[in-house]
């Protein structure tokens, strides 16, 4: 068994992420909704969500020094927006706020066994120019990490991390599959979702998948499958971890927080199996909490989760 306890915590690193970021609204309903008509939630959470900002904020909750970098607009949501993951000890100095335009934003819809239905807005007028990153920034931090939902700015900071020798973390979802090839290239470790790895390799067997991913990258290569576990290559083996079993109530975000767990435990220099184990605890606790990245779990939690064994 595994042990990653408090005694053995590395040194706070530094962690940049770089990606998506909106405001959601969440609801959540008894079912999905299967045609048109209204539908009537039980309740409702909204607060400052995206890949990057959720795997952010959860990094910033089990211990790590977190930067985001992202895009958003310069209006009242953005300033939301930015009060919300501050007061998760993110730090926003590398926000861009574009003028005059709207602060992305996603309608989240979770029935009661946890799925859930996402429509997210991002407004063009964001751009995709990545010349204004900070470059220092990057080639400092301990790892970075980065999702598919602004192409050039991830292609950009996964060069500069690795050119530095740093961890270089791709949080591969689905997206165009030349983007996808394009960064799991530039990673050194890339960590799919079950769909975005079989959109990539045409595989739908997950073992099959991250096989064929590990042969065409030189970077680690895993896969998330939900409940189902993670699969991993490593040495030319291949590798397969259940997550703990918990009552789902809510998968939203679960993918991000396992992503920055991942990369913390990396940048603190643990095993694959060590953070993908610490990552799947994490992951899972998120899972029994509704609200999106809010259920993420502080590191005595996941601590505690682990010890159970």
């Amino acid at each position: 068994m595994l042990l990653i306890g408090p005694l053995a915590m590395a040194p706070c690193p530094h962690l940049v992420f770089l990606g998506a970021a909106t405001m959601d609204m969440i609801f959540s309903v008894e079912r999905l909704p299967a045609r048109p008509g209204k539908v009537l939630p039980n309740s409702l959470v909204q607060a400052a969500h995206g890949m990057a900002t959720s795997a952010a904020t959860a990094a910033a909750r089990l211990g790590a020094s977190a930067s985001l970098i992202t895009r958003i607009g310069d209006d009242s949501m953005g300033d939301r927006f930015i009060a919300e993951v501050e007061a998760e000890g993110v730090d926003c100095r590398h926000v861009w706020r574009a003028k005059g335009v709207a602060t992305p934003v996603s309608a989240v819809i979770v029935d009661a066994e946890g799925e859930r239905l996402i429509v997210p807005y991002y407004d063009k007028g964001l751009g995709s120019d990545p010349s204004w990153l900070d470059d220092e920034l990057i080639r400092s931090a301990d790892a970075t990490q980065v999702d598919v939902r602004w192409v050039e700015g991830a292609e950009k900071a996964l060069t500069l991390a690795r050119d530095a020798g740093k961890v270089a973390v791709l949080d591969g979802d689905v997206g165009p599959i030349e983007a996808l090839t394009t960064l799991a290239g530039l990673a050194t470790h890339n960590v799919f979702s079950a769909p975005a790895a079989q959109a990539l390799t045409g595989e739908e067997d997950c073992a099959k998948a991250v096989r064929e991913m590990s042969r065409r990258f030189s970077g680690l290569c895993a896969v998330t499958d939900g409940d189902k576990g993670c699969y991993w290559i490593e040495d030319g083996e291949l590798h397969h971890l259940l997550p703990p079993k918990v009552v789902a109530v809510d998968t939203l975000a679960a993918g991000d927080v396992f992503h920055g767990a991942f990369t913390l435990m990396i940048a603190e220099g643990r095993s694959v199996a060590e953070a993908v184990r610490f990552a799947s605890a994490a992951a899972a606790i998120k899972c029994t909490v509704f609200g999106g990245r809010l259920g993420a779990p502080k590191r005595n939690e996941v601590e505690a989760l682990l010890a159970q064994g």
